[in-house]
């Protein structure tokens, strides 16, 4: 199916490489082949006359990205990277990234391992039990501080978690019911299934959480903590290994390994400190709405937009 907004951002490239005088010229994704590229994404249509003419003002080269989404994507080569990556740095509604020549490939099978809380749904699932238990400020307050990476993730868990006893079970299937999937989720998980990528999510949270989300979304593998529950109530204690920042990590050379993905193929995506080991194992780790311990730590960071960005990190 076309690619509306691919094909008239192509065609508005043709009539700005025409007017350049041979300052731009346009080829095809898969035609690159050596060196570092800026790749640029944004929802906007307004926003393309701006980023038109900030591109025409260098000698560069220039394609169109086109993906199973409604975005804009460009790719753009030239001999000054820093140079192109300052023109857009501070364009609003624009994402920019520098990005290496040996991407992954977007249709060859990889693997993409996420973190679930604020990244994959939108809200911190701990958070909310603990507020439906009356306990929220606490709670919050302390889960704030483990995401910058001030506290220890085991130590800093098990006391948010003994918070809640005594608090009804049956709030966990209440927050099941009303999981709210962060913006843009399902349109890039369609995307990679489509290309036959694998999907998994590793959590600091909790199995009811990643288990509906498994179901629902179609995963193949979820990792999470294992609340203790007795008599309908919630004991205020987790059970089994504690999935913590280096199990997060294990969960992308496991599951590499075991659904034999190749060489540069494995992404991983998080938005706090905890997810620092994970997108270092990955080939590419993403940051995504992220804190600065782990933008500073990841690959590439999307800072405004929405996860369809993740796909025009790939190289199609």
């Amino acid at each position: 199916m076309e690619n509306t907004q691919a094909s008239l951002l192509t065609s508005r490239l043709q009539t700005l490489a025409s007017n350049s005088e041979g300052r731009i010229a346009l080829y095809q994704e898969a035609d690159h082949t050596a060196g570092r590229c800026v790749r640029l994404v944004w929802q906007d249509a307004a926003l393309t006359d701006s980023v038109l003419a900030a591109i025409g003002g260098n000698c560069v080269s220039v394609c169109t990205l086109e993906r199973q989404n409604a975005l804009f994507g460009l790719e753009i080569i030239g001999d000054d990277t820093d140079k192109l990556t300052a023109v857009f740095a501070d364009m609003q509604g624009v994402e920019s990234f520098v990005l290496p020549q040996a991407l992954a490939r977007l249709n060859v099978p990889g693997l993409l391992v996420m973190d679930m809380d604020s990244t994959a749904i939108k809200i911190e699932c701990i958070d909310e039990l603990a507020a439906m238990a009356g306990v929220g400020e606490a709670v919050a307050e302390v889960t704030e501080r483990a995401m910058q990476g001030e506290l220890d993730f085991e130590q800093s868990l098990r006391q948010r978690v003994a918070k809640l006893a005594g608090a009804d079970a049956g709030i966990i299937d209440d927050l099941c019911a009303r999981l709210p999937l962060m913006e843009g989720l399902s349109e890039m998980l369609t995307e990679l299934k489509s290309h036959g990528w694998r999907l998994a999510v590793a959590s600091g949270g909790f199995t009811p959480f990643v288990g509906h989300l498994k179901q629902t979304l179609g995963l193949d593998a979820a990792f999470a903590n294992e609340l203790v529950i007795v008599d309908d109530k919630l004991a205020g204690e987790v059970t089994g290994t504690v999935v913590d920042a280096n199990f997060k990590a294990d969960v992308v050379s496991r599951l590499s390994a075991e659904y034999g993905i190749g060489d540069g193929q494995r992404l991983a995506i998080g938005d706090g400190a905890n997810d620092i080991p994970m997108v270092q194992r990955a080939d590419f780790g993403i940051a995504f709405h992220a804190k600065p311990k782990l933008a500073a730590a990841a690959d590439a960071a999307i800072k405004a937009l929405d996860l369809r960005v993740l796909p025009f990190l790939l190289r199609a």
